[in-house]
C-alpha cells in the first residue's frame, strides 16, 4: 500500500478539502475530457450542468461548493490558484454565464440555475457526490461524469472508486512490484518490516517517496513544512470577523499577543504550554475558515493539528532540528496513509473522527519519532490520540468550518501531545494494536447517524444559540 507524503499534505485553499478542493479538482478534470472529448472542430456551444449529492449538498454552501465547482470549470488548481484572479473571473461567470476554455467552444453555466444542490439520498458511492455533465444545444448528453470527494482532496470518478474497492485485496503485491520496498497496508506489517529491516518508520517511508521523487525528496518536504508555517504565521497576524454568517472572530492574534506578552513573568501557569500549542492549531484553522492557503492534514477541516505541534516541536521542544520536522512529516504521513487505506480521512463519512482523529494520530506518530521514539512508541501514540477521538462526530454549524472546527483542531493538537508523550513514556508495548483501533474508527463511521456526519442537520449544527 502507497500513499505518498504528498498525497496525504497537499497546498491548496479553505475551508475544505473535501468539499473545495476536491469539487474544484473534480471540475478541472471534467474540463479537461470535455476538451479531448470535443475537439477543436466542435462550434456550437455546449450547456453544463453541475448536481451535487450527499453532504456536498448539505453543507455545500457553507464549504463554498459551489465557487469551487466554478473556479474548477474555469480551469482553476487548488495549488496554484491566484485569488485575485480568481475571484475576478468567478464575478464575470456569475454575471456572464459563460465559460471561455482554451480548445472548447463557448460554455453556458448560469452557477444560479445550473449548479443544483440535490437533498434527496446521496449517490451510492460515497457521501460527498458530484455529477457533471455537457449537452448539445439540442439537448444531446456528450459527456457526463460522476465523481467522489473521498476525502483530503482525493478524487474518484464513479469507474475508479469501484476499480479502487475490487483491487483493495491485492494492493500490497501491486505497490511492491511497483518498485516501493516497504509495501505496508497494515501497522502491524509497518512494524514487522521494520524490525526486520532495522529501520524506523520514517526511513521506510523515505524510501518508498524516493522511488517516486527521487533526490527531490527534501526539498519538497520543506517546501510543505514552509506552506504550513506560513499558515501560522499569517493566522496569528490576522484579527477581525469570518465570513459566512456566524460572526464568528478571530481569536488566534489576541491570544498570541497575550502570551508573548507573558513570556519570562514568573507568575504564568505550567500549563501555558497548552495555549501555545492551540493558538497554532487555531492560527490554521481561521485561515481555512477565511478561504486562506492551506496544506492538507490529512484535511482541511483539521489542518491545524500537525502544523501546530510540529511548530511547537520547532519552537518549545529541546533539541529540535530541521531534520526532525522531515521525519515528523514523513512518519504522520504513514500513520495517515494507514487510516486512509483501512478506513477513512473523511468527515462526511465517518464524522470527525475521521479528520482530527486521523490528525491527532499523526500528529502524535510525528512527535514522538522527532523526539527519538522507537517504532513501536510511534505506533502507540498513534494508537493513544486516535482512540481517544472515536465517536466525534462532524455537526458544523450552519455548514461552516468554524464552530466547533476551530477550538477541536487546538484541542487535538494538544491531544496529540499528550499521546506522544505518553508513549514516550513506555517501552512501546499497549493492550490495543493501532489497527484494531482503525477498524473500530471505520465500523463506528457506519454505524454513526448521518445527522452527524457533515450534513449540518443534528448535534451542535442544529443546536445554536437565539441571540
Amino acid at each position: 500500500m502507497f500513499l505518498s507524503v504528498f498525497d496525504i499534505f497537499k497546498i491548496g485553499i479553505g475551508p475544505s478539502s473535501s468539499h473545495t478542493i476536491g469539487p474544484m479538482v473534480a471540475a478541472a478534470r471534467f474540463l479537461e475530457e470535455l476538451c479531448c472529448a470535443c475537439g477543436r472542430e466542435r462550434r456550437e456551444s455546449l450547456h453544463l450542468t453541475a448536481r451535487l449529492h450527499g453532504s456536498l449538498a448539505f453543507t455545500g454552501r457553507g464549504h463554498a461548493t459551489d465557487r469551487a465547482v466554478c473556479l474548477g470549470l474555469l480551469g482553476f488548481q487548488p495549488a496554484t490558484i491566484d485569488p485575485d484572479s480568481a475571484e475576478r473571473e468567478e464575478v464575470q461567470l456569475r454575471r456572464t454565464g459563460v465559460i471561455r476554455a482554451a480548445g472548447l467552444p463557448p460554455l453556458i453555466f448560469a452557477p444560479a440555475e445550473d449548479l443544483i444542490f440535490d437533498y434527496g439520498p446521496p449517490l451510492p458511492g460515497h457521501a460527498n457526490g458530484l455529477v457533471l455533465e455537457a449537452r448539445a444545444p439540442d439537448g444531446t448528453l456528450l459527456l457526463s461524469r460522476t465523481y467522489y470527494s473521498i476525502g483530503g482532496g482525493f478524487v474518484q470518478t464513479a469507474e475508479e472508486l469501484a476499480a479502487a474497492r475490487g483491487r483493495d485485496a491485492r494492493l500490497a503485491d501491486e505497490t511492491a512490484a511497483m518498485g516501493y520496498p516497504y509495501p505496508f497496508g497494515r501497522a502491524a506489517d509497518m512494524l514487522a518490516m521494520g524490525a526486520e529491516a532495522g529501520l524506523s518508520i520514517a526511513e521506510m517511508k523515505r524510501a518508498n517517496e524516493r522511488v517516486l521523487v527521487g533526490e527531490a525528496l527534501d526539498a519538497r518536504l520543506d517546501a510543505i513544512w514552509s506552506a504550513m508555517d506560513d499558515c501560522i504565521s499569517r493566522g496569528l497576524r490576522q484579527e477581525g470577523v469570518l465570513p459566512g454568517g456566524l460572526s464568528v472572530r478571530r481569536r488566534a492574534r489576541a491570544i498570541h499577543q497575550q502570551l508573548l506578552a507573558e513570556r519570562g513573568l514568573n507568575a504564568v501557569q505550567p500549563h501555558v504550554v497548552n495555549d501555545w500549542i492551540s493558538v497554532y492549531a487555531m492560527a490554521v484553522n481561521e485561515e481555512n475558515a477565511a478561504g486562506g492557503r492551506v496544506v492538507t492534514s490529512p484535511t482541511n477541516g483539521a489542518a491545524g493539528v500537525v502544523p501546530a505541534v510540529i511548530r511547537y516541536y520547532r519552537d518549545h521542544c529541546h533539541g529540535a532540528t530541521p531534520e526532525g520536522i522531515r521525519t515528523f512529516l514523513l512518519t504522520a504521513a504513514a500513520i495517515g496513509g494507514l487510516i486512509k487505506h483501512n478506513a477513512s480521512i473523511s468527515g462526511a463519512e465517518v464524522g470527525c473522527q475521521g479528520e482530527v482523529g486521523s490528525a491527532a494520530a499523526m500528529a502524535a506518530a510525528g512527535l514522538c519519532a522527532a523526539l527519538g521514539g522507537t517504532n513501536a512508541q510511534i505506533e502507540n501514540a498513534a494508537e493513544i490520540a486516535l482512540e481517544h477521538h472515536l465517536g466525534i462526530t462532524c455537526d458544523p454549524a450552519k455548514g461552516l468550518v468554524q464552530v466547533p472546527c476551530i477550538e477541536r483542531n487546538g484541542v487535538g493538537a494538544i491531544k496529540a501531545v499528550a499521546a506522544a508523550s505518553m508513549a514516550l513514556r513506555g517501552d512501546g508495548r499497549h493492550f490495543m494494536p493501532l489497527d484494531n483501533c482503525i477498524e473500530t474508527m471505520r465500523q463506528t463511521g457506519i454505524d454513526m447517524n448521518t445527522k452527524y456526519k457533515e450534513t449540518s442537520t443534528g448535534g451542535l449544527a442544529v443546536n445554536l444559540p437565539e441571540c
